[in-house]
């Protein structure tokens, strides 16, 4: 039986990245301040009641848990890069603090973005008008090209995104997460649904490279819960995508049998969520983890936290 519909699903105009509008640029993202002493006296303006408490508490599980060499895992959404805060999350990798990185195909997108260009996140309402949106060509160059080489190197994607961008010299190397992962040699993973990215809407991209790349990047995420005793795991935006995979890997951890201990988790989003609040708060703690959950803009709730772990550290 044949398709009903012939129609190449791909783009028949693409424009290149210098000339697309980008609504997010490396030049309003974070700044690093030359130490964290200063946080001892913002600290003082921090009741100690609700979400206060509990960001003192989790601070002090992350650098407990690096004090005592457990893992932090850091899983994130698109929408971290977007706000501007990659750097940052990179300064916790090449710290030490965090040891495992993992996020969905848009963020690896917006990362790779701000890397190689400087600028990411199209308009999307102005694209759908002109019928351009996703059509990005050298975005889709560099995504889809990777994952047809690390199906040809049984690499997983996000290990292959970051050796990318290190063996090209990304102009902005310095805030690719993905990047600053390759170089500590810590994991990083990126989990990919079909269909939800624009680099999927070019005709090099190839299910079977990408399917092959993300699977890979599935099981290294489990192999680190795995690990997990004694550790840290942080949502920080991911709606569906990272709760999910999370959960699978927890699943799958509790299925063999792994000893997992007393450990963390806290979710951090801009709104209440089921998918977050189930899977990364409520759920865990039905097998002893102890939990938090942050809303607020990640815009002004990470720096305050990322301050807060590196005043401990």
């Amino acid at each position: 039986m044949g398709h009903a519909d012939k129609t190449e699903p791909f783009p028949e105009r693409k424009e290149s990245i210098e000339a697309r509008t980008s609504k997010v640029h490396l030049g309003d993202f974070a700044k690093l301040p030359g130490d964290f002493s200063w946080y001892a006296e913002l600290r003082k303006m921090i009741p100690n009641i609700l979400r206060g408490r509990d960001l003192e508490h989790l601070s002090e599980a992350i650098a407990s848990a690096r004090r005592e060499s457990r893992p932090v895992i850091w899983m994130m959404g698109a929408h971290v890069v977007k706000c501007g805060l990659g750097g940052l999350v990179c300064h916790l990798v090449r710290k030490g603090i965090i040891t495992g990185v993992a996020t969905n195909g848009a963020g690896a997108i917006h990362d790779l973005e701000i890397a190689m260009w400087g600028k990411t996140s199209e308009d999307v309402g102005e694209g759908l008008k002109t019928g351009m949106f996703g059509t990005t060509l050298e975005t889709a160059r560099f995504f889809n090209g990777t994952a047809s080489a690390c199906l040809e190197a049984e690499m997983g994607l996000g290990r292959g995104l970051g050796k990318a961008l290190v063996d090209q010299r990304a102009p902005n190397l310095e805030v690719s997460v993905l990047a600053a992962a390759s170089l500590a040699g810590i994991p990083a993973t990126v989990h990919v649904a079909i269909g939800t990215d624009v680099v999927h809407e070019h005709d090099d991209a190839d299910g079977k490279a990408i399917g092959y790349a993300s699977m890979q990047d599935f099981r290294t995420f489990t192999s680190m819960i795995m690990s997990l005793r004694g550790g840290v795991v942080l949502n920080i935006g991911s709606a569906v995508i990272m709760p999910e995979v999370f959960l699978k890997a927890l699943a799958i951890a509790r299925n063999k049998g792994a000893d997992l201990g007393k450990f963390t988790t806290a979710n951090f989003d801009m709104f209440a969520l089921y998918r977050p609040l189930t899977n990364v708060v409520e759920r865990p703690r039905l097998i002893g983890a102890t939990t938090y959950n942050f809303v607020g803009n990640h815009e002004i709730t990470l720096p305050v936290l990322i301050a807060s772990v590196l005043s401990r550290v």
